[in-house]
């Protein structure tokens, strides 16, 4: 149930005044889409107001992200993300604003590891040891796909082949749906996958998991090993969900917005909900979240810079 809170005061307007606009940079259904309806239909109970979810998808998440960042800090426009235009995209495209400043951080959603995935068909390997051993004996033979140029399932490909030492193909598609299909028709190697886009074809035998990016290995895949158990340090990689307002909003209206939302994430029904799309809750504080988009930048940025990556 929601607290009641003394009105927030922004030119004399009470907060919230009139419709928020919850920003998806994504299109509609997608797990951020599909996080971020929920979140909005909650948060406008809780808040007595409505919640519209703007979907503006576009330039790997950075149209609609370019929009928050230039709307009124008046806590009326909110922004439902994920770790590809906050922390890895910056570092390969010149952006109209700075994901770091133009901000203030509301709260962690959740986590999503992925699985590297192979088709159980017509490729025979059955460990990452056996894949990156046909990497090494005819260097670019091996392809990965992934969802696009600077997304985070480019980034776990770009650094299996860094810490591999090999040489391996990108294959960019439009889109997760379109790159595993190509690795269930078997017109590419292997990929990095959301859980729960994989999960039903690994189950189906269709595609043959050989290892989890999480740090701990899947319940519901018990003996599909971690990429540190199957040798690689330093690879634990999940892509974490989001929320912000632009830069500058009031503190009050920051905290009351990270209040209403911790309270959905706990909220039993919601957590079920999202562990069906392979998302873990986070429920990470404001601060939690800007250190976590600051050491992903980080990490990322090296990765794009010892890879050589570009966009296209």
């Amino acid at each position: 149930m929601a607290i009641c809170a003394p009105a927030i005061s922004i030119a004399q307007e009470p907060w919230p005044g009139r419709t928020l606009n919850y920003v998806v940079p994504y299109p509609p259904g997608g797990t951020t889409d599909i996080l971020g309806r929920t979140i909005a239909q909650r948060l406008g109970e809780a808040l007595k107001t409505t919640v519209i979810v703007d979907n503006r998808a576009g330039a790997t998440g950075t149209i609609g992200g370019a929009f928050v960042a230039r709307a009124a800090p008046d806590g009326q426009t909110v922004l439902g993300t994920s770790i590809g235009p906050q922390a890895i995209v910056p570092h390969l495209m010149k952006l109209p604003y700075d994901p770091a400043k133009a901000y203030e951080p509301v709260s962690l959603v959740g986590t999503v590891p992925h699985l590297l995935v192979v088709n159980a068909a017509t490729t025979p390997y059955t460990s990452v040891a056996q894949l990156i051993a046909a990497a090494k004996e005819k260097p670019g033979s091996v392809a990965f796909a992934s969802g696009g140029n600077g997304t985070i399932l480019q980034m776990q490909g770009e650094l299996l082949r860094l810490q591999s030492q090999t040489t391996m193909t990108h294959v960019p598609y439009k889109g997760d749906v379109p790159a595993l299909q190509d690795v269930i028709g078997g017109q590419v190697t292997f990929m990095f996958a959301p859980i729960a886009a994989a999960l039903p074809h690994v189950q189906s035998g269709k595609l043959r998991a050989l290892a989890v990016t999480s740090a701990s290995r899947m319940p519901a895949l018990p003996s599909v090993p971690t990429m540190t158990e199957a040798g690689f340090k330093d690879f634990v990689v999940e892509q974490w969900q989001a929320i912000y307002v632009p830069a500058k909003t009031p503190a009050a209206i920051v905290q009351r917005l990270h209040q209403e939302v911790s309270r959905i994430l706990q909220d039993r029904s919601v957590a079920a909900s999202f562990e069906k799309l392979g998302v873990t809750v986070v429920d990470g504080t404001p601060a939690q979240l800007a250190q976590r988009q600051a050491a992903d930048s980080q990490r990322w940025a090296a990765v794009i810079r010892d890879a050589g990556i570009k966009l296209d």
